[in-house]
């Protein structure tokens, strides 16, 4: 699945986290000394938020758009020497646009964020009937709106773009390295099927949600810090009374909560749905043998088989039933929380509307962004029962120990299990390190 699309994948992705870990921390230390000492001008003042395109091109903007090509382009020029590989240019130049246009895409919110508080600060004003803002005052903030949401959608429309071909070429790559082993593995149980469905439904699943868990790193490394500052704003909580950046610390206490609520309901599921793909792929196996031969597909066997699939779908209802509950009240609960929070700050009347404004959408991209688990669980429980799928079909036809699990499984279907056994060495003309048991019946 992985060695397929990029170098050598356990170190490849290891490094990833390292050396994004790396650059992000010099980022938000002493990125903007560097900066200014290479001639970029130094941050815009505290509280003096840029509104409008200028943010995209702005001095501190343009110095990461230097410095995020650098250090990207450096880690690219490592690889491409120390471990070449056929689907390097979209694997790891690929992976850096997409990082590149996801967080960019982030930044397009944050924009919005600062957009925010000016617009409702004078629309509150204005509802005050004094007359000190203009229609054109409202109009010109509209039309501020309107330019970024524009760049929203262009930034958009690229990444799904792109993605969607970044996550095929993955496909193919996958596609491309288990044809080339097919005359050794076209007997394993599901062959066909995990080849072709597995890595379609594999590459699917990726495309979404890859760019979720992608957007939800790059929402955290971005507007952490504008929630960091907001919290100034809110010294008081209910029940809790006054403590240290109370609006942060209540979100890392809500996050943390849902995220270990829902994988705690939720640990069944992969399983469930793991066995379903089994008993589903029996069911349709034998029909298959029925079309081509009388003896197989008989009554008695077919309805053991389409029972064994009854039982495992109304075990996976059952335990999704509970699952869903707890989420939905978990997620209706996370709509009022954060206006919970506010309570004695607005009555305090220590915010305007605009400040306002700007924490829900702030809470709102860092919850969500923190709930990411929560809101993905389903789509990750399937993604992990394909992934069990190939994994097990790539054990088999390299001759590694099959877990008790897929053992029995595949010999209980009768025909396609592959044996290992011990690899000759090159040349010996011994036999092929993968040896298929045939079904008697075939």
């Amino acid at each position: 699945m992985f060695e397929s699309f990029f170098p050598r994948p356990k170190i490849f992705f290891l490094s990833v986290l390292l050396w994004g870990s790396l650059g992000v921390a010099i980022w938000y230390t002493v990125g903007d000394s560097l900066g200014a000492a290479l001639g970029f001008a130094l941050p815009e003042p505290e509280g003096e938020a840029i509104v409008g395109l200028h943010y995209f091109y702005s001095s501190s903007f343009l110095w990461f758009y230097v410095f995020y090509t650098v250090w990207s382009l450096a880690f690219a020029a490592f690889w491409f020497t120390y471990a070449p590989h056929e689907w390097q240019m979209w694997s790891i130049l690929g992976s850096i646009f997409i990082l590149f246009t996801t967080y960019f895409g982030v930044q397009v919110s944050v924009a919005l964020n600062n957009w925010r508080r000016p617009f409702f600060d004078q629309f509150q004003q204005a509802l005050t009937g004094d007359g000190t803002v203009s229609e054109a005052d409202l109009y010109g903030l509209i039309f501020i709106f309107v330019q970024i949401a524009f760049v929203a959608t262009g930034v958009f429309v690229v990444t799904r773009f792109f993605v969607s071909h970044y996550v095929f070429r993955w496909r193919t790559a996958m596609n491309n390295f288990y044809m080339a082993r097919w005359p050794r593995v076209r007997n394993i149980e599901g062959a066909s099927q995990r080849v072709q469905e597995d890595t379609m439904r594999f590459a699917s699943i990726m495309e979404g949600l890859g760019v979720a868990f992608v957007d939800a790193i790059m929402t955290l490394v971005a507007f952490l810090p504008i929630l960091w500052g907001l919290s100034q704003y809110v010294t008081e909580l209910p029940l809790v009374g006054e403590i240290p950046n109370a609006l942060f610390t209540a979100l890392l206490f809500w996050a943390a909560f849902g995220t270990g609520l829902l994988a705690m309901v939720g640990i069944k599921l992969p399983g469930l749905e793991f066995k379903n793909q089994r008993v589903e792929a029996a069911y349709r196996k034998e029909l298959v043998y029925g079309e081509d031969d009388p003896d197989r597909a008989q009554p008695p066997t077919v309805v053991e088989l389409f029972n064994n699939v009854r039982r495992n779908y109304f075990r996976l209802y059952f335990h999704y039933m509970y699952f869903n509950i707890a989420r939905g009240f978990y997620l209706q609960a996370d709509n009022i929380y954060v206006h919970i929070l506010l309570v004695p700050t607005v009555v305090a009347g220590k915010i305007t509307l605009g400040i306002w404004q700007q924490i829900l959408t702030a809470f709102g991209q860092v919850s969500s962004s923190f709930q990411f688990l929560v809101n993905s669980w389903t789509t990750i429980v399937e993604l992990i029962s394909i992934y069990k799928r190939l994994h097990a079909f790539e054990a088999v036809f390299r001759g590694e120990e099959l877990s008790e699990l897929d053992r029995n499984y595949l010999s209980r279907q009768g025909g396609g299990f592959a044996q290992p056994i011990p690899d000759p060495s090159p040349g010996s003309g011994g036999p092929d390190p993968i040896q298929t048991i045939e079904d008697p019946k075939r």
